[in-house]
């Protein structure tokens, strides 16, 4: 192969959020398959995806009721007994004594509320995320006066649906 030949490499944002795509494969939600990546260095220091805490039974299998019900899109979420992508990045460097301060967290979709308060205590400095799914204002702003850049991440290639 030619030098010119060569393929161009990924930007470091579309590497991070191809592999949240091959995370998100994992998720185990019957509703969407979202997955987190936290980034220190350009190094990935933990992942996670959405579905139900270990040792219960999958969201998939059954495990979660609200999931295997009819609810609404964003409606009786109290009821739901998923973690969060980004919940379970978080919690998974935690559970294996890995700092996540100063990281960046790549993520298929926008944190919701619950989500950004725990991005900001872990100390996570910015939030790179590629589809937007109920991002608040009050999520916005929270992430704004707590200091985390967040952004979207636009592909070159993207196809306008």
């Amino acid at each position: 192969m030619e030098p010119n030949d060569f393929p161009p490499r990924p930007g470091w944002d579309e590497y991070f959020l191809d592999i949240c795509h091959v995370v998100a494969r994992r998720a185990n939600c019957r509703r969407r398959r979202v997955a987190a990546v936290i980034v220190l260095d350009r190094r990935i220091v933990s992942t996670g995806y959405n579905g139900t805490p270990r040792g219960i039974r999958n969201c998939s299998e059954g495990g979660c009721p609200r999931c295997a019900g009819d609810a609404p899109s964003g409606e009786r979420l109290g009821d739901c007994i998923c973690a969060h992508a980004e919940e379970n990045a978080i919690v998974q460097a935690a559970y294996h004594g890995i700092c996540v301060r100063g990281g960046t967290l790549y993520c298929t979709i926008s944190p919701c509320l619950l989500c950004a308060k725990m991005i900001i205590n872990a100390g996570i400095v910015e939030v790179v995320f590629e589809r937007e799914y109920q991002f608040s204002a009050q999520t916005r702003a929270l992430f704004q006066e707590a200091g985390v850049r967040c952004r979207q991440f636009t592909r070159a290639n993207a196809d306008p649906k």
